[in-house]
């Protein structure tokens, strides 16, 4: 009998132990995510991280500088103050052009050239954000792999959050950063044809207009306004079946470049063709951007432009100043809503509500 009930007690029907489960949450991935929400470094740990050329630590003090946080705030101008002395040897190029012209792929070309002459590259690629969601795909690193590879080049994408024709609102502080960890060469990639020239033209020693052959009539294709900005125009994708258009369109901007204004710097706007899927002609479109470097250094320009971009950068810094104060104030937040319901009911114009809301907060500013 006792044999039997031990055979029972082993039967199909017994429940094993089994292996322990691990618990439902994951640690390892926890202690990841409070090490990434870990206090930014201190302004003089992060000025020596840059100083030194420490990609890192240059990555951490643009996210300072990118902050919008009012704690962040006054770190971020101590540490712009400390790297300002450092700055200002980089030759700064901004990059624009129509959708499709190739742009991350003339950047990458023009990179890797770069950095086989001994440069040091930064790329600062400023990423369209949704003006309903205010996200950004920033996916310019994955664009432009063999140059995000390389020790000599640094890209840092940044989202435009709907500022100034679409340039990152500290794209500016970026380029001191940049320029203080060492980076002989800023590139600065706009959005697209638009407002966001203006601005980086306004930042940019160099404005390179990147321009599509056989993609229907070219000069109407963009406005004036642009080709007037430009230093240089280069017609990407002049290989195989396109060389020919490609030579037709050089030849009609070109023509069309003369019947514009003579440019303040006596720089005279060169248009240059080459592809950058093949490599060719980029090393042609880069001595000629040397050669303007040059140029405008020895007449003196470039330091006149440079006081000029900062006077227009200390107006739009106001500007914004002065919008985000009355904005972020709760007591005009209010007044914002009395007057928006005014101009609805037909009470007001929007002119008339903004002078209004102007008295009210020098009113209580005074107060």
């Amino acid at each position: 009998m006792g044999k039997l009930r031990n055979e029972k007690k082993l039967s199909a029907l017994s429940v094993s132990e089994g292996v322990e489960q691990p618990g439902s949450i994951n640690r390892d991935a926890l202690d990841q995510l409070k090490r990434s929400k870990k206090k930014l470094p201190g302004t003089e740990e992060l000025f020596n991280g840059v100083r030194r050329g420490d990609i890192s630590q240059l990555g951490q003090a643009i996210t300072l500088v990118e902050s919008s946080l009012a704690t962040h705030q006054k770190a971020a101008q101590d540490l712009i103050s400390a790297c300002l002395p450092f700055s200002g040897n980089a030759f700064r190029v901004g990059i624009t052009g129509v959708p499709g012209a190739g742009k991350s792929t003339f950047i990458e070309s023009l990179g890797m050239h770069i950095i086989q002459q001994g440069g040091k590259l930064a790329v600062l690629a400023i990423d369209p954000s949704s003006e309903r969601t205010k996200g950004s795909i920033l996916g310019d690193k994955t664009r432009m792999e063999a140059l995000a590879g390389s020790p000599q080049a640094y890209i840092r994408p940044s989202p435009t959050g709907g500022t100034l024709g679409g340039v990152a609102r500290k794209t500016r502080e970026t380029i001191i950063l940049c320029e203080a960890a060492g980076f002989d060469t800023v590139l600065i990639e706009t959005v697209g044809v638009g407002q966001s020239e203006t601005a980086v033209h306004g930042m940019a020693d160099f404005f390179l207009l990147i321009m599509l052959a056989g993609a229907g009539d070219e000069l109407q294709g963009i406005k004036r306004g642009i080709m007037e900005m430009a230093d240089a125009i280069v017609i990407n994708k002049a290989d195989g079946n396109n060389i020919q258009k490609a030579l037709r369109a050089q030849a009609e901007f070109t023509n069309a470049l003369h019947l514009f204004p003579p440019s303040p710097s006596g720089w005279i706007p060169r248009v240059n063709t080459c592809s950058a899927l093949h490599h060719t002609g980029i090393s042609e479109v880069w001595e000629m951007a040397r050669e303007y470097h040059t140029f405008v250094s020895e007449n003196g320009f470039l330091v006149k432009k440079r006081q000029e971009q900062s006077r227009f950068w200390l107006h739009e810094s106001l500007r914004d100043g002065i919008y985000n104060q009355v904005f972020n104030d709760p007591r005009m937040k209010e007044e914002l809503l009395l007057h928006e319901k005014a101009i609805a009911e037909g009470r007001m114009t929007s002119f008339m509500a903004a002078a209004s809301i102007l008295n009210k907060y020098k009113s209580a500013d005074k107060s």
